[in-house]
């Protein structure tokens, strides 16, 4: 069996090796890089299976090598997880809304990175065998094209309220806990404020329109989370 990718992109020499030990004795091969200019350049020979992305690089920025990854169609789907020495939540919300699937910051245990890796590759493997489209009272999410249409028309959302809408139309007439969503859509072990969901469920709402809101499509069920109905 082919083993598993992963580029770890971090300027601190051995903060890079440690990593990339670690990883390795997991069974994932490993290429490393001092900064995303180079990644970016190794990418057209492959997609890795994971990312691991540093925020503070020298000559392009880790927020900007993210948004970079995400926008192009071939890139998009790698799964990110950030490293960063960046704890303070507008950065993790930020990191987290432009795609990223996990925010680690510095200092971190060596046996909690593996355990993260290890979840955003099953989570990512369990992608590929998802149903590729889910429509729904004239609202149809492609997962393949990565888009949203509402009665023919486009409606552009973020990365997470896509993941949101996906995770939502994917398990259409169940509820689903807060933990569960926070988990599928913001990574293993979300440390960061709850009331992020609730903002993107609002915002959600608003984009798709009054006939998704509470009463509509997406509801919410009280001290448990939120459901789509069919």
């Amino acid at each position: 069996m082919q083993k598993k990718q992963a580029f770890i992109v971090e300027d601190d020499d051995n903060i890079r090796e440690i990593i990339q030990c670690s990883l390795e004795s997991c069974g994932l091969a490993v290429t490393g890089f001092e900064d995303a200019v180079e990644m970016f350049s190794a990418l057209p020979k492959g997609n890795p299976d994971v990312i691991l992305l540093d925020l503070m690089l020298p000559r392009m920025d880790g927020m900007d090598a993210l948004k970079e990854l995400k926008a192009n169609p071939k890139t998009a789907p790698i799964p990110v997880l950030i490293l960063t020495a960046k704890s303070s939540e507008p950065d993790k919300v930020t990191g987290l809304d432009l795609g990223a699937d996990d925010y680690i910051t510095k200092p971190f245990g060596v046996l909690e990175l593996m355990a993260r890796v290890r979840a955003v590759l099953r989570r990512s493997s369990g992608e590929q065998e998802k149903c590729p489209a889910f429509e729904s009272h004239g609202l149809k999410l492609d997962t393949a094209k990565h888009e949203v249409m509402q009665n023919g028309k486009k409606v552009n959302l973020t990365l997470k309220e896509f993941d949101l809408l996906r995770l939502l139309m994917e398990n259409t007439d169940r509820v689903l806990t807060r933990n569960e969503i926070l988990d599928d859509v913001w990574g293993c072990n979300y440390s960061g404020e709850s009331r992020t969901l609730d903002m993107h469920i609002r915002s959600l709402r608003q984009k798709l329109g009054s006939d998704i809101g509470e009463n509509g499509l997406i509801s919410t069920v009280r001290g448990v989370g939120y459901k789509f109905n069919s």
